[in-house]
Parts: structure tokens; C-alpha cells; sequence
């Protein structure tokens, strides 16, 4: 018998245990320093290596919903316990830490990773398991190309969809007004490539020229030739796939050269607090994609800003939101199924739940497809006068779309 299905069998005999004991599927795995009381939610992070700045940011969004949940009594009256392991950024640590957490330590439940690279592995060992696999970060395509049954992206859009807005508003420009070409630049990585190439695909459907489209690892830290590239195009329009320190790296190279794009965008790196000063100031007229504003109104959405920033000393941002959501819908289904275990029963439940409702969460109502792909969309937002504002659809912007961009 694999590891993997010894640890199913585990898990199942334990949690069928548990269920004879208590009556019912509510009962706990029997994890590692948990009992009746207690429901304990394993996690695997990048807290160290390639993703650990937006891994923490992951980190503090289910710490801050962890706390919130358990002021309020915990989920069915039981108090919630996270239990985090860090994958290092490395995918073949991502699957031990879940096969640990779900076979050796028998959690009750468990909540995604950050990042595509991470979502995928982990996803195929929660379904081995036939756990809930909610998850924050891990938007692009082939996430959903798996024939998951069990996984939900906890977000408004995929990432070949977060730039929907920012495309709609391109080409209801006058023809003489459109940009005619666009410099492409994206990590080697499944999200930061989507959020790109979605755009990408969508500009050149409508005769818009690709000037450049250039590829680079997730650890390049010299982007001088990439930015030279960028620059002797003289494209209209820059669009980095980027996450955060790759996203800085390449607009400081390209400011140095002194090229100056009529539109900017930039997914990830504009919407983080240090970005401003990382790139000397000269924000103005930065577009990203984003799924979050701090200035929702949505009914949780005040009590989270509030709460997380009391914990943490400064207000959440987007990683932080999308983790917050994660256990936003895992406590919505757990309610609803009134369980919380590694028993077959409960977490056909919870997934059977999510399959077939919608969630209020602080990013908007979520509702999901048969693939687990959301079904809203990412508003735009743009750095106007000093601050990142959300300037499209034109129904929830805080500012006027900047264009074209002020030079830097």
C-alpha cells in the first residue's frame, strides 16, 4: 500500500472513530493537540524562499480570521487551531507538508497555499484525500485544467481574467487614441504568465501589435536586458506578469532607460504598501489588477479591515484578503454541513455545499463553476495622485483612468 493511500486509510479509520464517538460528522480528526473542542486546519506556506513576502501576507490573513472567528465563539461552537508548515517555496515540500498534516496529523480540515506552482501538487493530495481544498492564490489556467472536484479559488477571477476591465476600456478607445503596440514581460510562472497573456490574447484579437514578449525565471534579478528590450521597442504600453520584487526590479531598469510607456501595468507589485518607495515615488498612472479595496462595502468587509489592522499594526492587502476568503468559505460550508472532519460523509458535504451556493465574503458574493473557477471579475486600480485608487469598471471607481501615463 503507498504512503499516500496507508495515510488515507489512517485518517478515515480515525475519523470514522470519531464519528461512532460524538454521534455524528462533526466530530474532530484527532489531530496533534486537538480534541472535541478544537478544530484544527493544517496549511502549507512559503514563509522562506522564492514566494515568502506574499506567503506571509497568506499567513497573516488566516491568522487574522482564525482570531476574528474564535472572538466570536469559533466554528460550531468548537475553537479553530492552525496548524502551518513552510514549504519553502518548493513543490515537492508542498506535497510532504500535506500528506503530513493530513495523514500524520490528522487535521480536521485544511486551507491552500500561495501560488500556482504550490496549488497544484497540494490540490492533488487534498483530493486523494477527498478533503475541502479551498485555496487563495492559485488563479491561472491549468489549476483548473486538473479535473479537481474538491478545489475553489477563493477570489473574484483567474488570472486570465483580471485584466477584463483594463481590455474593455483599450479598445472603446478612439482607434486614433488606442495604443499600437505593447511591450510583454512575465515570470516563469503560471499566475504571473495568465494575468499577461490574458490581456495579451485579448489586445492582439483586436490588431493590437506584440512588440515584445519576453519570459524570465522566478529568481532573475538582473533585468537590464529585458528593460533594453522593452525600451528600443518603443512600445505604447508595458504589461509585466510579475509578482513582487521581479515587478520593482523592472520598472526601476525601465525608468533608468528613460522609457516612458503611455500605459503601465503591472500585476501584483503595485497594490503592495512598499511599493511606492521601492520605485522612488514615481507612481503615478500604475495599473493593477486587483480583487480587493480596503474601501469595500461589503458587510464583513469593515469588522476585517478593523480587526486586522488592531493585529497587525497596518491595514490587509490583497494576499491577505484572498486568505481571509479562504476561511471565509471553508466556515460558510462548515456551517452549513455542520462538520468539520476528515470523515468521507462530512467533506462530501462541505464540497457538495460549496458546488451549489454563493458565499459573502469581503471580496463580494463568490460563487463557483464545476472547475472551481469564480465567476466575477478583478476591478483595475491606478495609482492617482499619491495613492492606488480603483478606477474601473466605472461603477466602483474611487478616481478618473489616468491616461495617458504621466512620465516617471
Amino acid at each position: 500500500m503507498s504512503t499516500t493511500r496507508r495515510g488515507q486509510l489512517v485518517a478515515t479509520v480515525s475519523a470514522l472513530a470519531a464519528t461512532f464517538a460524538l454521534g455524528g460528522c462533526g466530530g474532530g480528526a484527532g489531530s496533534e493537540g486537538s480534541g472535541d473542542d478544537t478544530i484544527t486546519i493544517g496549511v502549507s506556506l512559503p514563509l522562506t524562499g522564492d514566494f515568502a513576502e506574499p506567503g506571509k501576507g497568506v499567513e497573516r490573513g488566516y491568522k487574522a480570521w482564525a482570531k476574528i472567528v474564535n472572538d466570536k465563539g469559533g466554528l460550531l461552537g468548537r475553537k479553530v487551531e492552525l496548524k502551518i508548515l513552510d514549504d519553502q517555496s518548493n513543490a515537492d515540500r508542498v506535497v510532504s507538508d500535506y500528506e503530513q498534516l493530513i495523514g500524520k496529523d490528522e487535521v480536521d480540515l485544511v486551507f491552500g497555499p500561495f501560488s500556482t506552482r504550490l496549488v497544484v501538487p497540494s490540490a492533488r493530495v487534498a483530493e486523494e484525500y477527498g478533503m475541502l481544498f479551498v485555496e487563495p492564490a492559485g488563479a491561472a489556467p491549468e489549476v483548473f485544467e486538473q479535473g479537481f472536484k474538491n478545489l475553489f479559488y477563493a477570489a473574484p477571477a483567474v488570472a486570465n481574467d483580471h485584466y477584463n476591465h483594463l481590455a474593455e476600456y483599450i479598445l472603446a478607445l478612439p482607434a486614433d487614441q488606442r495604443p499600437k503596440s505593447v511591450a510583454y514581460s512575465a515570470m516563469d510562472d503560471p499566475f504571473a504568465q495568465g494575468t499577461a497573456y490574458g490581456l495579451k490574447d485579448k489586445l492582439e484579437a483586436a490588431g493590437i501589435k506584440t512588440a515584445v514578449d519576453e519570459v524570465y525565471p522566478p529568481n532573475t534579478t538582473d533585468f537590464g536586458p529585458i528593460a533594453a528590450k522593452i525600451a528600443d521597442s518603443k512600445a505604447d504600453m508595458v504589461v509585466g506578469g510579475s509578482q513582487y520584487q521581479d515587478g520593482v526590479n523592472l520598472i526601476v531598469a525601465l525608468q533608468q532607460l528613460n522609457y516612458q510607456p503611455k500605459i503601465a501595468a503591472f500585476s501584483t507589485a503595485p497594490t503592495s504598501p512598499e511599493f511606492a518607495e521601492a520605485i522612488g515615488n514615481k507612481t503615478e498612472g500604475v495599473l493593477a489588477p486587483t480583487g480587493y479595496t480596503q474601501k469595500a462595502d461589503y458587510p464583513s468587509n469593515k469588522e476585517f479591515v478593523e480587526k486586522y489592522t488592531e493585529q497587525f499594526g497596518k491595514a490587509p492587502e490583497e494576499d491577505e484578503a484572498n486568505a481571509y476568503t479562504t476561511g471565509q468559505v471553508v466556515a460558510a460550508a462548515v456551517e452549513a454541513a455542520k462538520c468539520a472532519s476528515q470523515d468521507e460523509e462530512c467533506q462530501a458535504k462541505l464540497i457538495e455545499f460549496l458546488r451549489g451556493n454563493e458565499v459573502e465574503t469581503v471580496v463580494g458574493p463568490l460563487k463557483w463553476d464545476d472547475k472551481g473557477r469564480p465567476q466575477s471579475a478583478h476591478m483595475i486600480q491606478q495609482w492617482v495622485d499619491g495613492e492606488i485608487q480603483i478606477v474601473l469598471p466605472e461603477e466602483q471607481k474611487e478616481a478618473d483612468f489616468v491616461f495617458p501615463k504621466p512620465k516617471w
